[in-house]
Parts: structure tokens; sequence; C-alpha cells
């Protein structure tokens, strides 16, 4: 990135919403509200150096929308899991499950299927959104 202080804006951005998928029009409008505008087609490369590098994983959530993007951190351990997507709030949950294992495990012995786990989002309320709900009634 030419300006170190963009990058470590556009790091500490992605840091701080590591539990979101961020769109890239949502780290131009951050950016441009920092103080330190980027245009989109500079987000996009930059991003796309982090995704190769692995400190972010890109999301294609589903054929109607753009890419969504996730701070992992270099650890690439994110892929290796299923994720659960909050409808109301838009928070991401990372899914470590024996039981959801053992579904791969009789998905590939039974069906001959390989589930790819970096694209399998489960949509639905987080607890917090529920709780909230509950309070409204």
């Amino acid at each position: 990135m030419y300006n170190t202080r963009q990058k470590e804006i556009l790091l500490k951005f992605l840091r701080e919403n590591s539990s979101e998928h961020i769109t890239v029009q949502k780290i131009c409008n951050f950016m441009n509200n920092a103080g330190t505008p980027m245009g989109t087609a500079t987000v996009y490369r930059q991003l796309d150096k982090l995704v190769e590098q692995g400190f972010v994983r890109k999301y294609l959530l589903d054929g109607r929308s753009g890419a969504c993007y996730q701070y992992t951190g270099n650890n690439g351990k994110c892929c290796e899991h299923y994720h659960l997507k909050c409808t109301s709030c838009g928070k991401l949950i990372h899914l470590d499950c024996n039981f959801l294992n053992d579904i791969n495990k009789h998905i590939l012995e039974h069906h001959g299927f390989v589930v790819d786990n970096s694209k399998t989002v489960f949509y639905g309320q987080c607890s917090d959104c529920l709780k909230g709900d509950n309070k409204n009634k």
C-alpha cells in the first residue's frame, strides 16, 4: 500500500470488525470518515493482497451480492469450520462443533460429497438479537 498510515488504519478497522463480513463499500465509507480516503479500486487491490497473504478471507455469500471480507490474522484456521451469520445484526460467529464434523463425515461416507466449510454459512438470528426480539413482544 502506498500510504503506510492508510494500511495501518485499514488493518485496524478489519481487526476491530473481525466478527463481521465487511464489504468494500463499508471500508471506503470508514476510510473517508477517518480522513484517509481510498478509492474503491485501491481497496480491492489491498484486500486482494491481504487475502493472498492470509490475513483476510474473501467470502462470496450468494450470487447476487458482492464479496465480503473478514480479518483472520494470518492463522488460516477460519476456513476449517462453519459460520453462523445473524440476519438481524450481521454478526459472524465461527462455529467449531464436533457434531458438524460428524455431519461432514456422514455426508462423505453416505453421499460421496465433501462439504466446503469455507463456503458454508448458516443464516438465522444470534442470541443477542433473539433476546431483543423477545423484549419487543
